[in-house]
């Protein structure tokens, strides 16, 4: 993985990354009090700025915490971080964290100031590999806590099924609970049957995906049917094709599962019929404002 770029941004003021401090009081470092986001950009513009901020609002709400900027200062600070660091193609990391009292306190305290930071690292290029060979993924019981559609940072779950995937030469963990589909352990996951993509209702066990929507709207502009609703393992295993989506990385293939080859185990044409989507709509809105006028 690469480094991250130089420039920062933590509380109120650009700094080196290297610089960069938080007090060991803060309280998304004693209890992961705190909820982040991660936005790609391309062309030194944030993708789907309004649809990112959007789940960084409802993370914020649910966590029982105000937004530090509106949508208009959250777009000038990422848009001066970009910037600061080179433009171009990169992702940014968002974390708002409820901030730092004197001493260790459960409960929550309202009258904290929040502690805002946001690095910028390299986007990677995607492997030729991928196109024509796709990706590995193993399967996994899901064991986060309950409300995963809360995009904190207490991933020590995810961490470890992701580790777990790694280890066994894959991508990605697919997580399972009850014989149904989930999520991945940092990605949305996709299943394609007879030519309908099938994605799971989304609910506290599952993080809404933003590259997950923009995924299944450029499947309905192409003309391929969509479903939402619960997937059983066994419909998982016999899939035609599986997608995983996640923000640094767009729609991957998804070939083999725990081994076994999905479908006919390359990747397939929903998936190549997607990425093709992406690219275009990438190049769609390159330029464009990235709040509406007015």
């Amino acid at each position: 993985m690469a480094a991250p770029l130089p420039i920062a941004w933590l509380n109120g003021a650009f700094v080196p990354l290297a610089e960069a401090r938080v007090s060991p009081l803060d309280r998304g470092f004693l209890f992961a009090d705190s909820v982040y986001e991660v936005l790609p950009v391309y062309g030194g513009r944030p993708f789907l700025f309004v649809e990112h901020i959007a789940r960084l609002e409802r993370s914020l709400r649910e966590i029982r915490m105000r937004s530090p900027f509106g949508r208009p200062e959250w777009a000038a600070l990422l848009t001066e971080l970009v910037a600061r660091n080179g433009g171009g193609e990169m992702y940014l990391y968002v974390q708002v964290t409820r901030g730092a009292e004197e001493g260790r306190n459960h409960a929550l305290n309202p009258a904290l100031a929040p502690t805002v930071f946001m690095m910028a690292s390299p986007l990677a290029p995607l492997e030729e590999s991928v196109s024509t060979h796709g990706v590995g993924a193993v399967t996994m019981p899901d064991e986060r806590w309950g409300r995963c559609d809360i995009k904190s940072t207490a991933l020590l779950a995810n961490v470890l099924a992701k580790s777990r995937a790694v280890d066994a030469g894959e991508t990605e963990a697919i997580l399972l609970a009850d014989g149904e589909l989930r999520e991945g352990s940092s990605s949305s996951v996709l299943v394609v049957k007879d030519g309908v993509i099938h994605a799971p209702p989304y609910g506290p066990e599952i993080l809404p995906g933003t590259t997950r929507e923009l995924a299944l709207s450029l499947a309905t502009r192409a003309g391929i049917a969509t479903r939402v609703a619960p997937i059983g393992e066994a419909v998982l295993r016999a899939a035609d094709e599986v997608m995983i989506s996640f923000a640094t990385r767009g729609v991957l293939p998804v070939t083999r599962i725990d081994g076994a080859p999905v479908g006919s185990g390359r990747p397939g044409p929903v998936w190549r019929t997607l990425a093709a989507g992406f690219d275009a709509y990438r190049r769609e809105v390159a330029g464009t404002p990235l709040l509406p006028a007015g």
